[in-house]
């Protein structure tokens, strides 16, 4: 039987009535704000992130790639404060399909669940890949890293692992990821100091540390160089909404994970500037050896320094990479099996979603369908082609960007009766979430266009680039399961309006 829980918030309208949100049945209050902080930093992985990604953006913006960070920082932190708000109003574990359906409707709702769960199953794909391929880094010469089948039966064992940790109880999970965010820290942290220490010793070939690369004015001098670079820094920061979809397990369910949001966010800011700084007053953005502009150095610009910087001691990085990978496969899990369990209660899927382990207190049929279609999804791909795979994988902006500045309007429109209130409800409820919003749809946009090119990225189909393709066909069968929702017998009382929320079910 489902109990309630209400917190103040926004009612139907956007006023600040009570919002009754029901009680899933999870482990509730077992997460405190540094558990919260840890998750969303996690989610991210910073380390792979950084490595997978600064090259792309010294190639595009040179120099002035601290600055890009920053700017591709700021709408993600107004949606942040969509977030948040949101969440201390209904703090509910389905987070953007739940907000978007009490600002918007059911269709609206659906398909933004929809969002969180694609952008969850195909950047799952990517995470195995690349876990598959770091474990097999470590061992030997490396050279069965370039082995197919061996790198995507690691990486399906990864998902699978990580599936039942995630299973298994949210206490369990945390003590895993509190392990692996340990291991990738301080393995960056070794990387880092070693850099100072190099640079301090005189790098040869290294560049000094210039206030012209933070001068909007300089890396504004071509306008289209810092879009593009803005929308792949964008993306880095994805995951620390990992917080948000966790708010039911956490303390103080209605601020705690909002507060996390946001300073997993930020600190996320500071982590990515300053090794990016340090990397490239090291290596340079120069085109030879270990320079960040260096083509064959651009898919992980760490792995290229590693041996220069730490010598004997360069499988650190690896290691560190790996931990990323494997932290936020697990923490992926757990925003997307969430997602789904609060679509099961509420009636958008089948009552089985939204069946609660007795004994775990966890999402147990969500969380397993997850791993499940993740694991479908890779193996599939990975065979189909490696190609078509990573342009796949690439689409993710897409998703990310869709459901994002939904969460964004969504703020706005619920809120839309209080924004004049105060200054603050004006401005964390109104301004900077339209604003974010309104950033993210452009990138949407902005994206959908460069992946339409045929040159984009490994593949084409029919003329078209094959990230474009993917995106929308993957996009579109989210549409084509909501009208099949409609009308199945089980959920399309969640669109009529004719069926309340089913409560928690309990099971094995």
């Amino acid at each position: 039987m489902s109990t309630e829980t209400s917190t103040p918030g926004g009612g139907s309208a956007g006023g600040d009535r009570t919002a009754v949100v029901p009680s899933k049945g999870l482990h509730a209050g077992i997460l405190d704000l540094g558990d919260s902080v840890m998750l969303g930093l996690a989610s991210t992985a910073p380390v792979y992130s950084l490595a997978a990604t600064l090259g792309l953006i010294v190639a595009v913006n040179g120099n002035y790639t601290p600055l890009i960070l920053i700017l591709g920082f700021i709408p993600v932190l107004f949606i942040a404060y969509a977030f948040r708000e949101l969440n201390s109003a209904m703090p509910d574990c389905g987070t953007t399909f739940f907000w978007a359906r009490k600002a918007f409707g059911p269709w609206t709702g659906w398909l933004g669940g929809w969002g969180v769960a694609l952008a969850g199953v195909v950047v799952l794909a990517n995470l195995a890949q690349i876990a598959g391929k770091y474990v097999w880094l470590l061992i030997g010469d490396g050279s069965l890293a370039d082995n197919t089948w061996l790198v995507t039966a690691t990486g399906v064992l990864f998902i699978v692992f990580m599936t039942y940790v995630n299973h298994r109880g949210i206490r369990l999970g945390e003590h895993v990821q509190r392990t692996l965010t340990y291991i990738q820290y301080i393995s960056l942290g070794i990387f880092a100091v070693a850099i100072v220490f190099r640079i301090a010793g005189g790098a040869p070939e290294g560049q000094a540390f210039d206030f012209e690369w933070f001068n909007p004015a300089g890396a504004f001098a071509d306008p289209g160089a810092v879009v593009h670079g803005v929308l792949l820094a964008l993306f880095i920061y994805w995951g620390w909404d990992t917080c948000l979809a966790l708010n039911e397990e956490t303390e103080n369910p209605a601020k705690t994970p909002g507060r996390g949001a946001v300073l997993s966010a930020t600190v996320l800011l500071a982590i990515y500037v300053s090794v990016a700084l340090l990397v490239m007053m090291y290596a340079t953005i120069g085109t030879d050896g270990i320079g960040l502009g260096n083509e064959a150095n651009q898919d992980d610009v760490f792995l290229a320094m590693k041996d220069v910087v730490l010598g004997p001691w360069g499988w650190l990085i690896i290691v560190a990479v790996l931990a990323s990978v494997l932290s936020s496969t697990q923490t992926t899990i757990l925003p997307t099996a969430r997602g789904t369990l609060s679509m099961g209660v509420h009636g958008a899927l089948p009552p089985r979603f939204g069946k609660v382990h007795e004994r775990f207190m966890t999402p147990g049929f969500s969380t397993q369908v997850m791993g499940a279609v993740a694991v479908v999804y890779y193996v599939a791909m990975s065979f189909l082609s490696e190609n078509l795979l990573s342009d796949s994988i690439s689409a993710i902006s897409l998703f990310i960007a869709f459901y994002y500045s939904l969460t964004g309007f969504s703020c706005v429109w619920f809120f839309r009766s209080t924004l004049r209130d105060s200054a603050r409800n004006l401005w964390f409820r109104g301004i900077l979430p339209f604003l974010g919003a309104l950033s993210l749809a452009a990138a949407f946009f902005i994206s959908a266009v460069q992946m339409w090119d045929p040159a984009y990225g490994d593949t084409q189909i029919f003329g078209i680039g094959g990230a474009f393709v993917s995106g929308v066909l993957l996009l579109a069968l989210g549409v084509v399961l909501a009208v099949v929702c409609r009308f199945a017998p089980s959920t399309r009382g969640y669109f009529t309006g004719e069926r309340a929320e089913v409560g928690v079910v309990r099971g094995e």
